[in-house]
């Protein structure tokens, strides 16, 4: 109870920042440096900012594109749903109802329950796939499940049709109510929104200091990756470069792929004070590689 807690009010901050255009340049870099660095949870972000113009970014789809497309392909699931509704669209991407079936697909079967609906949703009108009432009821019933109001409603439809095998219509009827019942609350797309993002970024940063410094010191690769992005963008501590690249060196000597990885870019673009060298670039892109 206490972590769906935390999630909900997690979520109701986000998504109110998001509203209101609210995040800070320094939270926007901040992102956008996690996105370069590998971290699929900040690559969303990053999309949902140029799909929106938010954070100082302007509204760019091919780039919010890009960014689902880098998270989707590491397997996160709101990116698949969320890139399979672009394709549908022609939104930033050349339009092809297929691609968005098979993104819709891989997301559904990682449990997004929008995914789910409108993977059914495709398969009941035979759009971007063969029309298959069997796979609709399928998806759809995943998604009812859960409580999806429209799945449910979607579902209870399916089976009152007459000519199909599965003719139900006392089945059909329990669907129905269910989903009268509830009505189409927004709430639940928020649940399931920041539920699939992976909320690491904003989990880690909401740490208290001295419990990250502590585990950090005591040699914790994550919690010495978190300093140093605090140190890097001045959030949770004051801004100190020299501080960053400790702590990047800390976790990146351990192995930890974000931080060699951060180390890798700063380098090659001569950030945080530091001037380019292809050298020292190529030296940590050596450790990953052996990784």
């Amino acid at each position: 109870m206490k972590k769906q807690l935390k999630l909900a009010v997690m979520a109701v901050l986000m998504v109110v920042a998001f509203d209101s255009h609210a995040m800070t340049t320094d939270e926007a870099k901040m992102v956008t440096d996690a996105a370069v660095r590998g971290s699929a949870s900040s690559q969303v972000l990053l999309a949902v900012m140029y799909r929106h113009g938010d954070g100082g970014y302007a509204k760019n789809d091919q780039q919010a594109a890009y960014w689902f497309e880098q998270a989707a392909e590491q397997g996160n699931p709101y990116a698949q749903m969320a890139l399979g509704d672009l394709y549908e669209q022609g939104t930033g991407v050349t339009k092809n109802l297929k691609v968005a079936a098979d993104w819709r697909e891989k997301s559904a079967k990682r449990g997004n329950v929008q995914a789910q609906l409108k993977l059914g949703q495709m398969y009941l009108a035979g759009s971007g796939v063969d029309k298959n009432l069997t796979k609709a009821e399928y998806w759809l019933k995943r998604a009812a499940i859960e409580g999806n109001s429209e799945a449910q409603f979607e579902l209870g439809k399916l089976y009152r049709t007459e000519d199909w095998a599965n003719h139900d219509p006392a089945e059909g009827n329990n669907w129905l109510a269910k989903s009268a019942a509830q009505g189409y609350e927004g709430a639940v797309e928020f649940v399931h929104f920041f539920e699939h993002i992976g909320l690491q970024l904003k989990e880690d940063l909401s740490q208290r200091a001295p419990q990250l410094r502590k585990l950090a010191t005591d040699g914790d690769a994550e919690a010495q990756y978190q300093m140093a992005m605090r140190y890097e963008h001045g959030i949770g501590e004051k801004k100190d470069y020299a501080q960053a690249m400790y702590w990047f060196k800390q976790a990146a000597n351990q192995g930890h792929v974000k931080a060699i990885k951060s180390l890798i870019h700063i380098y090659q673009l001569g950030l945080d004070d530091n001037a380019v060298s292809m050298v020292q670039a190529q030296y940590w892109q050596n450790k990953l590689d052996s990784h």
